[in-house]
């Protein structure tokens, strides 16, 4: 991740949350007050955004001290502990919830990613994420997807093309749409072109596409509509997949399947932190 894109975030999450201060704290506590605390998982997942607690909990106060016991993308079961952290108690309990909400967040995105990816165990598929994310969050979401095992798509839509049905219904074809860009961009930039019927997927294979999407179809049509793509072509499987399916999917032969539940419905990881 960016340190300077990141340091940007956390400070704008502890302006949300502390404002001119944590009222609490400041009048419970003299300034002076130490103390130490552990963020402790109530749950069995995958870690991901422990990075984040010694950059975040830093900006509050230099002399805070974090030591890992779990790294980004290692397993953790239920009690076990993640991190601890000591120092001045203020910024220890003004931080704790933005820290608690990325942990959870993240790792709730890692643990769902690896599940999808378990599922694919000897398939030479690979699960990737999408562009839903949360506004604000898509950095941090999609390095968690890679935490958990899986391959981030684009960023944005100034990363990579990808052709759908309206860019299509515009340009009248497949066809004039690849052209379109390729006069545009030049050959640097790939071009996905996204496809549901046979036809489309060999207009898009004559037309020169990099990567074709299989949108919205079920194993047996995305299976034969591999068998139509060449090899230096990527395909891509994407909609109406879940975890009940996808190694339904993954046995196809296709080479990514996009899975948009990755960060936008994942559910966060129980983890807890409590002073000692």
């Amino acid at each position: 991740m960016n340190r300077l894109k990141l340091e940007q975030l956390l400070r704008h999450f502890f302006l949300e949350d502390i404002g001119d201060g944590d009222v609490t704290s400041d009048a419970i506590f003299p300034a002076n007050e130490r103390a130490a605390g552990v963020f402790t998982a109530k749950a069995d997942g995958v870690v991901a955004g422990v990075g984040l607690l010694a950059v975040g909990y830093r900006l509050l106060d230099p002399h805070i001290e974090v030591s890992v016991m779990k790294q980004d993308g290692e397993r953790v079961a239920a009690g076990e502990t993640i991190a601890a952290v000591s120092g001045p108690v203020r910024p220890l309990l003004s931080g704790e919830r933005v820290m608690l909400n990325l942990l959870q967040r993240l790792s709730g995105i890692a643990t769902v990613t690896r599940q999808a990816v378990d599922l694919l165990a000897g398939s030479h598929t690979r699960i990737c994420d999408t562009r839903k994310t949360t506004p604000g969050l898509r950095m941090l979401e999609k390095y968690a997807v890679t935490c958990g095992g899986g391959y981030n798509h684009r960023f944005g839509l100034y990363d990579g093309v990808m052709i759908k049905d309206n860019h299509i219904a515009f340009c009248g074809s497949i066809t004039n749409a690849v052209k379109a860009v390729r006069e545009r961009l030049g050959h640097m930039v790939k071009i996905e072109v996204e496809t549901e019927t046979e036809a489309e997927v060999l207009e898009a294979v004559e037309a020169g596409a990099d990567v074709i999407m299989f949108d919205n179809r079920t194993p047996d049509e995305v299976r034969s509509f591999v068998r139509l793509v060449p090899t230096p072509i990527i395909t891509e499987a994407s909609g109406g997949i879940t975890l009940a399916n996808v190694a339904a999917y993954g046995a196809t032969g296709v080479d990514y399947i996009s899975l948009g539940f990755l960060t936008h419905s994942a559910a966060a990881l129980d983890i807890s932190f409590d002073l000692q």
